[in-house]
C-alpha cells in the first residue's frame, strides 16, 4: 500500500510542477473572486465570509440585510436609520480580505458595503494629496497617483484592498525609512460617519485632520468607530526603484536582519528555514526618474492560475499529509522556490521579459500587483490562488511583529527547532517561505509600538478541523514563541484566534483608543462580540472544545484539545517550555 501511495505521490509532484511552470510561462485569463456577501433575496437574509471562504472558527456569519451606498449622503442616511433603531452594523469591503471576523455583525445585524463608494474625489498636484472614497482600491490609488506623476511610496504587495479596509487593519509594505511602511501613516484627513443622538439626526460626520486628536484612533480603527467615508493621503513625486534579489545561507540572518532594513529603503527578507536559505530584497529608489528602465513586478502568487493547477497542488499536499510524506513536501517545496527564483518571482525588465538584475522601474509598477483580478472568465478555468470556489489552497496565515531590538533571538529559537526537526518546515516553502517585512513605530493608537519585523507565515490547513498537520507542534511552538515569549503584536487583519490572546495589553495607547470608541459609538452599534473580545472588553477570544488547539482557537491545556484518537497529545514546547502544543506520540 505504501509503495502505491509513493508512486501516486511522485506522479502528482511531477504533474504539479509542470502545471506551475506552464501557467507561469504562458499566463492565463482570470476569474476575480466572488463577492464575499451572498443574499437569498433582494439584499436580505445574507451571509458574509472572508477571502478564504471560511473564518478561523468555521462559523457562518449572518446578516439580515446589506446596503450599498453610492454617496456620502446615502451613507449618512443608512447609519442614521440604524442608529435610530439601535441596530447592529458592520462594514464590509469589496473582497473582504481580513481573516478574523471583523466584518461579522452580531444579532443578524446590518452590513454596509463600501463597494460602490469607489470614486477618486480630488487630486491636488500642488500639495501632493489625493482624496478618495473608502471603497477605492489600492490599485486605483496607485494608478491615479501615477497619472499625475505622484506616488504613495509604501503599500501592501496586493492591490485588491480598499483604502478603508487596509488602514483600518494597519496594512503595510516594508520599510524603516521616512513615514514608515503602514499606509495609515500617510493619511492626513478622514471623514467618518458614526452613530449619534436625535439632536444630531442620529448620525454624525466627523472631519479628522492632522491637528485633530482623534485622527490617531481613526487611522487604525478595526471598524468600530463608524464607517469611513473619505480618506486623504499625502503623496510624493513619482520616483523609480531598483530591485535585486540575492540568495544567501541563513547563518547570519539574526544579525543581518537588524541592519538590512536600515541599508535599503524598501527591503524585505524571505526565509526558507528547512533549506537554511534567505532571499534578500535589495530595493532602493534611484536618484532620477530619467534612469533607464521600465521594469514591472507582476507577482507570480497574485497572477491568474489555472484552477486545475490549484486543485492538483492541493490534492498533492493533502495526500502528503495523509501519508506523512515529509520527503515529498521537502522536494516540492524546493522545486517551488527554485522555480520562482528561475523566473525572478514575476519581475521583468523593459520589454516584458526578465534579462537580469537589477530591475529598474517606476514605483507604481514595482510596489504592488494582483493581475488575477483583471479579466472575467465565467467558466472558472482560472482564478486567484485563494478563491474558495475551487478546490485550491486552504491555509492558515499567522502574522506578528517582533521588535527589531530582540528579533535576533526569535530567529535563533526557530533555528533551534529546525535543528531538532530539519524537515518540519519544508511545507512553508510551498507558500514561498516566511516573509519578513519592516514596520515602524506608529502614531496610531493601535499601530506598531516600536520598529519591528513582521513575520508572515502561511501553512497548510486541513478541511477536517480535527485532523492534525504534519509537525503540528513545531509551528504551534513558533507561533507561541513569537506571540508570548517575545510579545509579538498581531496583524489585525490576519491570524488565528490565539494571535489575539492578551493582544490589547501590548498597546500602550489602547486606553486612548477605547475612550474615542466610547465617544463615537456609546451604544456599541459598530461593535461585535469578536471586536469586544479582541479589545479586551469581553472574554472569549479562545474557544475551548475538542480539537481547538489544532485550529488555533485555543492553546491546549488537556489532550482533548488536540487529537488523542490520532495520537496527538498536549505537551510542553521543545525549547519554549511555557508553550503548550499538540505533539504526535509515536508508539514504539
Amino acid at each position: 500500500m505504501l509503495m502505491i501511495f509513493s508512486n501516486i505521490m511522485r506522479k502528482l509532484e511531477f504533474k504539479s510542477t509542470i502545471f506551475i511552470f506552464l501557467f507561469i510561462i504562458y499566463g492565463v485569463i482570470s476569474t476575480p473572486p466572488a463577492d464575499p456577501i451572498q443574499c437569498s433575496s433582494n439584499n436580505t437574509n445574507c451571509t458574509i465570509t472572508n477571502s478564504n471562504g471560511v473564518f478561523p472558527d468555521r462559523s457562518i456569519c449572518r446578516a439580515s440585510e446589506v446596503m450599498y451606498p453610492t454617496t456620502e449622503a446615502e451613507l449618512i442616511s443608512i447609519v442614521a436609520l440604524a442608529s435610530k433603531n439601535n441596530r447592529k452594523v458592520k462594514v464590509a469591503t469589496r473582497f473582504s480580505h481580513s481573516i478574523p471576523k471583523l466584518a461579522c455583525p452580531d444579532d443578524n445585524g446590518l452590513l454596509i458595503s463600501t463597494k460602490n463608494l469607489n470614486r477618486v474625489l480630488k487630486v491636488d498636484v500642488k500639495l501632493l494629496r489625493m482624496t478618495v472614497e473608502s471603497g477605492v482600491t489600492l490599485r486605483e490609488i496607485i494608478s491615479e497617483a501615477a497619472r499625475f506623476e505622484m506616488a504613495l511610496p509604501n503599500t501592501p504587495y496586493w492591490w485588491g484592498l480598499t483604502i478603508g479596509g487596509l488602514i483600518s487593519t494597519g496594512a503595510h509594505g516594508s520599510t524603516l525609512w521616512g513615514k514608515g511602511s503602514a499606509v495609515h501613516e500617510y493619511v492626513t484627513h478622514i471623514r467618518i460617519v458614526s452613530p449619534a443622538g436625535c439632536e444630531d439626526g442620529y448620525a454624525k460626520v466627523r472631519n479628522l485632520n492632522e491637528s485633530h486628536q482623534d485622527l490617531n484612533a481613526a487611522r487604525v480603527s478595526l471598524g468600530v468607530l463608524g464607517v469611513i467615508s473619505q480618506v486623504t493621503l499625502q503623496l510624493e513625486p513619482l520616483f523609480k526603484r531598483s530591485l535585486t534579489y540575492l540568495t544567501k545561507n541563513d547563518s547570519d540572518l539574526g544579525d543581518e536582519l537588524i541592519t538590512f532594513g536600515k541599508k535599503h529603503e524598501f527591503a524585505d527578507v524571505t526565509w526558507y528555514p528547512s533549506q537554511q536559505k534567505v532571499l534578500y530584497r535589495i530595493d532602493d529608489r534611484v536618484s532620477s526618474v530619467n534612469t533607464f528602465g521600465n521594469g514591472l513586478y507582476d507577482s507570480i502568487g497574485l497572477r491568474s492560475t489555472p484552477s486545475s493547477t490549484l486543485t492538483l497542488s492541493r490534492t498533492t499536499e493533502e495526500l502528503q499529509e495523509a501519508t506523512h510524506d515529509t520527503n515529498g513536501k521537502c522536494i516540492n517545496g524546493k522545486l517551488t522556490t527554485e522555480t520562482l527564483a528561475g523566473i525572478a518571482y514575476g519581475l521583468s525588465n523593459n520589454n516584458g521579459t526578465f534579462i537580469g538584475y537589477p530591475v529598474v522601474g517606476f514605483n507604481n509598477r514595482i510596489q504592488s500587483s494582483g493581475t488575477c483580478l483583471d479579466s472575467l472568465d465565467d467558466q472558472m478555468s482560472t482564478a486567484c490562488i485563494w478563491d474558495s470556489r475551487i478546490k485550491g489552497p486552504f491555509n492558515y496565515d499567522t502574522a506578528f511583529s517582533i521588535p527589531l531590538s530582540i528579533v535576533k533571538y526569535f530567529i535563533e529559537d526557530v533555528k533551534k527547532l529546525v535543528q531538532l526537526e530539519p524537515k518540519a518546515l519544508c511545507g512553508l516553502d510551498l507558500y514561498n517561505g516566511i516573509l519578513m517585512r519592516y514596520v515602524t513605530t506608529s502614531s496610531a493608537y493601535l499601530g506598531k509600538t516600536e520598529d519591528a519585523v513582521e513575520f508572515d507565515i502561511i501553512y497548510y490547513r486541513s478541511k477536517d478541523p480535527l485532523t492534525p498537520r504534519l509537525y503540528e507542534d513545531i509551528i504551534e511552538e513558533i507561533e507561541q514563541i513569537g506571540l508570548f515569549k517575545y510579545g509579538g503584536l498581531p496583524h489585525w487583519g490576519k491570524n488565528r484566534n490565539i494571535g489575539f490572546v492578551g493582544a490589547i495589553k501590548k498597546y500602550n495607547k489602547a486606553n486612548r483608543f477605547l475612550k474615542v470608541k466610547k465617544k463615537y459609538d456609546p451604544k456599541r452599534l459598530f461593535s461585535s462580540d469578536w471586536t469586544d473580545q479582541v479589545l479586551g472588553l469581553k472574554e472569549g477570544v479562545t474557544i475551548l472544545k475538542d480539537g481547538c488547539a489544532l485550529e488555533g482557537l485555543c492553546i491546549c491545556s488537556k489532550d482533548s484539545h488536540c487529537s488523542p484518537k490520532k495520537n496527538y497529545f498536549c505537551r510542553p514546547g521543545r525549547i519554549y517550555k511555557d508553550a503548550r502544543v499538540c505533539r504526535l506520540h509515536v508508539k514504539t
